[in-house]
């Protein structure tokens, strides 16, 4: 007790007034932080890098006459019949599947839901509602079988060698 009869708040003890004024500044420090971590993650670029679309298939004599060849990391196949040479893509037009070459068969199969195709991708059977895409395919100048996985052509259009 003070000469004034009051009991002394001792110094361990705090407020309720200053409580609550470090609460509060502890909340706006707290926001403060998280609104400069959002503007620093808004402001960083946020690119996402994706490989380009054209793939290099190979030299061009590296495919026989009636074969089919599967690329699992580019998921192209490169075909040779007698016409010429094309490409396919390996997904499937059903549910995006990646499709398998059976040669044993002669068909491109999708193991997942059972459509199977034939080696030109035309639908034999299955849930698949289209034929696989046929890519655009060309020679470069040190006849590099070049596949552009991007881009669609009509079927048929073969790469006469």
């Amino acid at each position: 007790m003070d000469q004034s009869g009051k009991q002394k708040p001792d110094e361990q003890e705090i407020s309720r007034r200053v409580f609550f004024a470090k609460l509060g500044i502890g909340s706006l420090g707290l926001a403060t932080v998280g609104t400069l971590s959002f503007a620093y993650q808004y402001m960083s670029p946020n690119v996402l890098y994706e490989p380009s679309p054209i793939v290099n298939a190979g030299n061009v004599d590296e495919y026989s006459v009636n074969s089919v060849t599967m690329h699992a990391a580019e998921a192209i196949y490169v075909v040779r019949l007698p016409e010429g040479i094309f490409s396919l893509t390996m997904i499937c037009t059903h549910l995006g599947c990646m499709t398998a070459w059976k040669p044993e068969l002669g068909i491109i199969a999708c193991p997942c839901h059972g459509s199977r195709f034939s080696e030109e991708g035309q639908k034999l059977a299955g849930p698949a509602p289209r034929p696989l895409p046929w890519l655009r395919t060309w020679l470069s100048d040190d006849r590099d079988v070049m596949v552009d996985r991007s881009t669609d052509v009509p079927p048929f259009q073969f790469l006469r060698i």
